[in-house]
C-alpha cells in the first residue's frame, strides 16, 4: 500500500502529530509498501529527523503562494502530490489544520473520508481498504467503518490515540512539487500567536483543567503553576470560558477542543456532558470536586473530594518535591 502522510508544519517546523501518523502509516504500508509525506509551505526545515517513523519520500510544495497559510492552496497542493505519487491513502492529524484540509481534499479526489478516527488499519476486505474506529455520540459508542473504493482514502487521526514509535532511520528521497498559485479567494488579514510556549490543547499529553469553580481568572494562576510542574497545558471547560475566567482558545468540550491526553486533571468541573465529549478518550482521568455527585466522577479514574484550592496547591508541592 502507498501511504501518504500530510506534515503539518507551522513556522517551518514539523509538529509532532507527524511523528504519530508515520508511525501509522508505515504499518499500514507493511514490507512491501511504501510511505510518503507531503509538506506545504516555505522554509520548511530538514525532515531527516522523521525518517526514523517510516518517511522514505518527502514530497515538497514551497513558494511565496505557500509563504503563509491557506486551506485552499494547501488542499489543492496535497491533493495533486497524491494523485502524481499515485497514493492509496492519505493520513493526517485530527488537528484544526487537519480538519480545515482534508476534508477539502476528499473532495476534490471524490475520496471516502473518516475524521477524528482513533484506530487505522487495514480492511477486511484486502486490497487497499481501511478499517477505521471513531467514538460518536459525545463518546457514548465506538463506530467502526471499512472504507473502500479507488480513489485514496482520507483519514484524520485524533492526536495521542496512537504512540509514536521510532525504528532506525533511513535516507530520505526529497522531490519538489509545483506549488499552486495564490487563491485570491482567501485572505490573511492578521496573524496572533499565543504567547505560551506549551504544547497546544489537542496535542498536549498532559491537560490540567478548571471551572467556573475557580471564581475568576486571577485564580486560574494556580492551575498554571501546578501546570508548569508537571509539564501540562492548561484548559477550561465553556462554564469557565463563558464566565470570563479562560479565553476561548483554552475551552474543551464539544464547542471547544476534543483532547487525547494521557492524563487529564479536571478541577472544579462537574462534568457536562458537553464537556466530556471533549475528554472522555483521556487515557486516565482525575477529577477534583467538592460534590461527590458530580458527573464527572462516573468515568474518572480517581476521584478526589475536596476543595480544588487546597488540593492542587499540595499537588504542586508534592511534585516539586519528587522532582528534587
Amino acid at each position: 500500500m502507498k501511504v501518504l502522510v500530510f506534515l503539518e508544519q507551522r513556522e517551518g517546523k514539523f509538529r509532532s502529530i507527524c511523528n504519530e501518523t508515520l508511525t501509522i502509516a508505515k504499518s499500514l504500508a507493511g514490507d512491501g509498501g511504501s510511505v510518503a509525506g507531503v509538506a506545504v509551505g516555505s522554509g520548511l526545515e530538514s525532515a531527516d529527523s522523521l525518517s526514523s517513523f517510516g518517511l522514505q519520500t518527502l514530497l515538497k510544495a514551497e513558494g511565496d503562494s505557500c509563504s503563509s497559510y491557506n486551506v485552499i492552496t494547501y488542499a489543492k497542493a496535497v491533493a495533486a502530490a497524491a494523485s502524481s505519487w499515485g497514493a492509496d491513502c492519505i493520513l493526517g492529524g485530527a488537528t484544526p489544520m487537519g480538519k480545515d484540509v482534508l476534508p477539502r481534499v476528499a473532495a476534490k479526489l471524490g475520496s471516502a473520508i473518516a475524521s477524528d478516527v482513533t484506530s487505522v488499519t487495514a480492511g477486511s476486505g484486502g486490497g487497499t481498504n481501511l478499517e477505521v474506529t471513531k467514538p460518536l455520540f459525545a463518546g457514548k459508542v465506538v463506530g467502526t467503518y471499512e472504507l473502500s473504493g479507488s480513489a485514496p482514502k482520507v483519514v484524520s487521526v485524533r492526536p495521542n490515540s496512537m504512540p509514536a514509535v521510532a525504528g532506525g532511520a533511513g535516507s530520505i528521497d526529497v522531490q519538489a512539487v509545483e506549488a499552486p498559485a495564490a487563491d485570491d479567494r482567501l485572505k490573511l488579514v492578521e496573524m496572533v500567536k499565543s504567547d505560551s510556549e506549551k504544547a497546544d490543547l489537542t496535542e498536549a499529553s498532559i491537560i490540567i483543567s478548571g471551572g467556573r469553580s475557580l471564581g475568576s481568572e486571577e485564580n486560574f494562576k494556580i492551575l498554571e503553576d501546578c501546570a508548569d510542574v508537571l509539564g501540562a497545558t492548561v484548559g477550561a471547560s465553556r462554564a469557565a470560558v463563558d464566565s470570563g475566567y479562560a479565553p476561548h482558545s483554552m475551552q474543551v468540550g464539544q464547542t471547544g477542543k476534543t483532547v487525547n491526553p494521557n492524563l487529564y486533571i479536571a478541577c472544579g468541573i462537574s462534568g457536562a456532558i458537553q464537556h466530556l465529549a471533549g475528554m472522555r478518550t483521556s487515557k486516565f482521568i482525575v477529577a477534583i470536586n467538592k460534590d461527590e455527585n458530580a458527573p464527572i466522577f462516573k468515568i474518572a479514574d480517581y476521584g478526589i473530594v475536596a476543595d480544588l484550592f487546597e488540593v492542587v496547591p499540595a499537588l504542586q508541592t508534592k511534585l516539586q518535591a519528587l522532582k528534587g
